[in-house]
């Protein structure tokens, strides 16, 4: 299985994985697969089908098979000449009928690697059909003519190369002398070459690929590439004048507006994550891509031969900072706005009259029937009633946006007034306090906790400020017929325990009382 030559120290400094299986799997889907390779002035041919090896006599799959044999010396070539030929044909017992290659994408990975291997001349020929396709990729000028490829709009600058190499210490495991694994450090050598390219538009691309494999999800040499980028720039702005004003900041965003980028590194053994590659996850990388591209493009920042191009730049940088603020700063103005001149609020809010808010409170009760009772008992002046039906959604399982689409969640947002999540703001808050008012009984707790974690999640800071409360009904009624000086006419109690021991302590004393009444709900 492993046929890879990817096993061992002396075949490669860097390759694109370490799995060696790439020609056993293809071996294995393949009804045929030929490999002819040129070397020491002959041809060493192999043939296999179904992973099995042995001689075809005649072309294509279904031509007559030998099992057994191997490598066979063919005819005689220059000794000078080299190279590996690969051909194979799809198993039609494993793929689909409707299976087929996509000339699109051979086509579009022929054209990448021409640019990444610059001198390797790729050809391309589609012999299906009636119209046999033949396209040839040969780039000499490598990624300086990719970032001119993928550059959407016209040049700011020309393509700038940042290059160089370092070296960092990797901890791994290798088989000692006695055959078992053991931590060993191994120093590893890191070749970084990444073309950057300017435009006049907004748009940012870029390509990022590590040992010429395309890492479309970036990894820590992306990573590393940004956060050199951006201090690179950061520190040009340090003794200039007149370009970037005192409490202006430069972000990541601002650097890459308008940037054609391909970045590019070559290591031994890079760990990606997930079987995919699509993202490098070696963490050195990260640290030393950064100082390579802080170091370059802070001397072409500086240097004075390109003292009018680092100008431009700069400019570009310092507009998208400030076109950035000022869109943030009309989000949030057009945030506030819509706030204060949103829709109504809920018409089931009976609200109170008294504007002073740290006197006024917010009843949130529970249904319409809760809601006639507490309107008859409560003080209009500053207290507010808001009911809701039943049992409000439980956010902490659902998301932000199941949250607003909750009509429940989103009337209790838009009564209190303040936001909520990030932009929640205390001060905005219509009431001094927030009471939550349920029933006495199982569902009412269940309601009141699905309520503290609506707050506790997207209103928190009314919660740190103690303004947020449950108010604790009554359970059951005593009514005395004769009470004592000093004794109330009516005894609550607030929970089963507490009525038996007070119907225990009544009837103890001989005091009378009418039927204990058990209240149903607050309704």
């Amino acid at each position: 299985l492993h046929a890879g030559g990817k096993f061992g120290n002396s075949s490669y400094n860097a390759t694109g994985g370490l799995h060696g299986v790439g020609a056993s799997v293809v071996n294995a889907l393949s009804a045929r697969l030929d490999v002819a390779v040129d070397r020491n002035g002959a041809t060493w041919e192999m043939s296999f089908r179904r992973g099995v090896v042995g001689t075809f006599d005649g072309d294509g799959p279904d031509a007559p098979f030998t099992p057994g044999g191997g490598l066979r010396k063919g005819k005689r070539v220059a000794k000078t000449k080299t190279g590996t030929r690969v051909r194979y044909w799809p198993d039609r017992q494993i793929f689909l009928a409707d299976a087929d290659l996509s000339i699109g994408q051979l086509n579009d990975r022929a054209r990448q690697t021409s640019f990444l291997v610059p001198g390797l001349r790729l050809d391309v020929a589609d012999l299906r059909g009636p119209q046999p396709t033949h396209e040839s990729f040969l780039h000499e000028g490598g990624i300086t003519e990719f970032a001119d490829f993928l550059a959407p709009d016209a040049p700011l600058t020309d393509v700038v190369r940042l290059q160089g190499r370092d070296s960092f210490v990797e901890t791994v495991p290798m088989l000692d002398q006695f055959g078992a694994m053991t931590p060993t450090d191994v120093e590893r050598d890191l070749e970084v070459d990444i073309a950057v390219r300017w435009g006049t538009g907004y748009d940012t691309v870029l390509r990022s690929f590590v040992n010429i494999i395309a890492t479309p999800k970036g990894g820590t040499h992306v990573s590393g590439f940004e956060r050199g980028l951006t201090r690179a720039f950061v520190k040009s702005f340090e003794g200039t004048r007149g370009l970037l004003k005192a409490g202006e900041e430069i972000v990541k965003d601002d650097c890459i507006e308008g940037l054609t980028s391909v970045v590019t590194v070559r290591l031994a053994e890079p760990q990606f994550e997930g079987q995919t590659k699509e993202v490098l996850g070696t963490p050195p990388v990260q640290r030393l891509v950064a100082r390579i591209v802080e170091t370059e493009l802070g001397t072409f920042l500086s240097a004075s031969k390109t003292r009018q191009v680092a100008r431009q730049l700069q400019e570009k940088v310092v507009s998208a900072a400030r076109t950035r603020v000022q869109a943030r700063a009309h989000k949030e103005n057009q945030r506030r706005k819509n706030a204060l001149e949103s829709s109504t609020l809920p018409p089931k809010l009976k609200d109170c009259r008294s504007n002073n808010v740290d006197a006024t409170e917010l009843f949130i009760v529970e249904g319409d029937s809760a809601l006639g009772t507490a309107n008859v008992a409560r003080n209009s002046e500053f207290q507010a009633l808001l009911p809701i039906r039943g049992k409000i959604l439980n956010v902490q399982k659902a998301s932000v946006g199941d949250m607003l689409k909750n009509a429940e969640c989103a009337s209790i947002i838009q009564v209190v007034g303040a936001g909520s999540g990030r932009t929640f703001d205390l001060d905005a808050a219509r009431y001094g306090k927030v009471i939550f008012m349920a029933d006495a009984d199982s569902d009412g707790a269940h309601i009141r906790c699905l309520l503290a974690t609506l707050f506790f999640r997207y209103m928190r800071p009314l919660v740190e400020a103690g303004r947020v409360y449950a108010a604790v009904p009554p359970l059951h009624r005593f009514e005395l017929t004769n009470p004592r000086r000093g004794q109330d006419k009516y005894i609550y109690t607030y929970s089963d325990a507490e009525y038996q021991r007070k119907l225990a302590e009544l009837t103890k004393r001989g005091q009378k009382f009418k039927e204990p009444q058990r209240y149903k709900g607050l309704g």
